[in-house]
């Protein structure tokens, strides 16, 4: 059944949410997914009942998710996190995983495969969150930002690789192999990215950049559909491909027409933070469960229950190895970060609960875990690195905090 009226109402709270953003920004600063969902919430289906998600509605709200881990997948600087950093984060990363999934066997009563579901949700950082917080204070290209850089980097595509890993349905065997070939593709991809483009390319994202070929938008749109494609062929989660075309993309884009990838990726950011990316926030609210939150207390109490795992099974590895060069207030305000999360909570979820191995009324508790995450633990984290000095301000006088998908 269509319901016509939906996608007006939800284009409607995505212009709605930055108007409350603005309207509360000199009292409380509150992120602006945080009214998204909570507009998508009003409307759904459990408080107004004005909005009813129809086939494509949700094709637009998955093609959102896959915009933000593909724009989180292009900040990625790879040459700036690799060494000890990235062998740190990666084992900050492991150790989490570990953790969340013996924590989890303990939780879901010794349900291995719900274990899995939880455990990994635990483990994921919300770095498309994260990352424009830190573009608008100054702070991305520096040390903080980079060391957030690699930590997000590693708790955005672990989680993503684990899915496919542990809840394809298949043997780990056959998972695993599936992944190495997907790897192997990706490896050919990114050898291509890294060869110098014909001059013609460059001349031609020029040329179109401000008339209707557009080509280096399109070509950007090709390589993510490419990269969608290519992980559905090998039965892998199309997050992990919309992560590997972000990373291709900036790869050709800064090779091949370095003076004009700013402004490419602005058109970019533009269909991603205009349209999918809110679309894809405010749908999330809109399927929410808060009935079922509301009317069972085990539920309720699993919200801070949740969101005290996410801070012991993520932020205490990233405390602990964290890099020795940050001092202890840029460490907890790293683990604060780290421990954000919302998108591939709410993804891991639905996979978990589609696949009847974790119940709605868990799944529930922790998104909503996950959305008190993104409210309050960001602003911890940026007053404890406000009180050492060593916050930015904004990197243009139009960038505001509040103008990002952030805040």
């Amino acid at each position: 059944m269509t319901h016509p009226g939906t996608l007006v109402l939800i284009m409607a709270a995505a212009v709605l949410a930055p108007l409350l953003v603005h309207a509360t920004g000199h009292r409380v600063r509150i992120p602006l997914v945080i009214f998204e969902i909570a507009l998508g919430i009003l409307i759904g289906p459990d408080v107004l009942g004005w909005a009813h998600p129809d086939e494509v509605v949700d094709t637009l709200a998955d093609l959102g998710l896959s915009m933000l881990i593909f724009l989180a997948g292009y900040e990625i600087e790879f040459a700036a996190v690799r060494g000890d950093t990235l062998r740190r984060s990666l084992w900050a990363w492991l150790v989490s995983l570990v953790a969340g999934i013996g924590l989890a066997f303990l939780i879901s009563g010794g349900d291995v495969f719900e274990a899995f579901v939880i455990g990994t949700a635990l483990t994921s950082t919300a770095l498309g969150t994260v990352l424009p917080m830190l573009r608008d204070s100054g702070e991305l290209r520096g040390r903080f930002g980079t060391v957030m850089s690699a930590f997000g980097a590693v708790g955005e595509f672990g989680p993503v690789v684990a899915v496919a890993l542990l809840l394809s349905g298949r043997r780990p065997a056959e998972s695993a192999a599936l992944l190495a070939a997907f790897g192997a593709v990706t490896a050919g991809a990114v050898f291509w990215a890294l060869r110098p483009r014909p001059p013609w390319f460059g001349r031609l994202t020029e040329r179109t950049l401000h008339s209707s070929g557009q080509f280096a938008v399109r070509f950007v749109m090709l390589l993510l559909a490419c990269m969608l494609g290519l992980a559905e062929v090998f039965g892998l989660d199309v997050l992990l491909g919309a992560f590997a075309a972000g990373v291709l993309t900036r790869l050709v884009l800064h090779r091949a027409a370095p003076a004009s990838s700013e402004e490419v990726l602005g058109k970019v950011e533009a269909m991603g933070f205009g349209f999918l990316v809110p679309l894809f926030y405010v749908v999330t609210g809109i399927e929410f469960d808060l009935d079922a939150l509301l009317h069972d207390a085990g539920s309720l109490l699993l919200v801070p229950a949740f969101l005290l795992l996410f801070l012991l099974v993520r932020g205490v590895p990233v405390y602990l190895l964290a890099p020795r060069d940050l001092g202890p207030p840029d460490r907890r305000a790293l683990a604060l970060f780290a421990s954000t999360c919302l998108p591939l909570v709410v993804a891991i979820t639905t996979i978990g609960v589609d696949q009847e191995v974790l119940g709605s009324d868990e799944a529930t508790s922790l998104v909503g875990a996950a959305m008190v995450s993104v409210l309050v633990l960001p602003l911890v984290a940026t007053r404890l690195r406000a009180g050492t000095g060593r916050t930015g301000g904004p990197t243009t006088s139009a960038g505001t905090a509040e103008d990002t998908e952030a805040w």
